[in-house]
């Protein structure tokens, strides 16, 4: 049987297994399987912390509920890092991911404040399959024509600023986006309205997962095109289904610092060799 941790950052939950100290052979049916609410553990991300590969503390990899493996993603950084800083009696910890460096330090009051790093703002960073501007250009879907904003945060985000999130078509429109050519690696999907100053009010579809309740990247997204859209400051109040997350695009370095709940749910042991994993 191995352990594993049962985490969420706002209701975006987590599966999480420390292989710093043995193998996990975790494959993309292994991940699925895990994530399967009714078969499984059941969360939106299976995370894998293992042994630091350059600069960090740990590494830090993410399975979709799809079994995909992505680059990023803000809400597990904050879990992991919870589960460092206790281990190790520190403040700050180092995160590597596949979507780069991660700097995450205690908040106070069970929160976390992580360092997502500088947006990747040029279409070829994203990635993008065409040349567009970036801050806001026509997307097409279905005959019709919508005004997107796309960057990254280590994965992909295409925003969308709608006049009431609450009624956006989340799931319908979402789905669509996600797989559009333009995303060569699908793209995680904001829909974003500004109901107050510094605030935005934010629901998400996340590439391989689906509508979630929260997503840090995508608030990190949202917050950054929201300046680049001259819709408000740099530092937003975003409210998602599941919380608030605060986010502040620092002016002196360009990084986005995302700060929010951080929380262990339960532990558990799983069978891996049912699923046909070694371990």
């Amino acid at each position: 049987m191995t352990p594993f941790y049962k985490m969420q950052g706002l209701g975006n939950d987590f599966v999480v297994f420390d292989a710093r100290n043995h193998g996990l052979a975790l494959d993309e049916a292994a991940a699925r399987a895990i994530a399967d609410r009714r078969l499984g553990v059941g969360c939106d991300q299976v995370i894998v912390i293992e042994q630091p590969r350059a600069r960090g503390d740990a590494m830090m990899r993410i399975f979709n509920a799809d079994g995909d493996e992505v680059e990023a993603c803000g809400n597990g950084a904050r879990c992991v890092a919870r589960l460092l800083m206790e281990e190790r009696d520190e403040t700050t910890v180092r995160i590597d991911t596949l979507g780069g460096l991660v700097v995450c330090s205690d908040a106070g009051a069970g929160a976390v404040t992580a360092d997502m790093g500088v947006p990747r703002l040029q279409w070829q960073d994203i990635p993008l399959a065409d040349n567009v501007d970036t801050r806001a250009f026509a997307l097409p879907v279905d005959g019709e024509s919508l005004t997107a904003t796309a960057l990254s945060m280590g994965n992909p985000h295409c925003v969308i600023f709608v006049d009431n999130a609450e009624r956006a078509p989340v799931a319908d429109l979402g789905a669509r986006i996600e797989k559009l050519p333009l995303f060569p690696e699908r793209t995680n999907v904001e829909f974003v309205s500004v109901p107050a100053p510094g605030r935005l009010r934010m629901r998400v579809w996340e590439r391989g997962a689906g509508i979630t309740r929260a997503c840090g990247t995508g608030a990190c997204a949202a917050a950054v095109a929201a300046h680049r859209r001259e819709l408000g400051p740099r530092a937003w109040e975003v409210i998602l289904d599941g919380g608030i997350l605060n986010i502040d695009w620092r002016e002196a370095d360009d990084h986005v610092l995302m700060t929010g709940g951080a929380t262990l749910a339960f532990t558990g042991q799983i069978d891996l060799a049912a699923l046909g994993m070694r371990q």
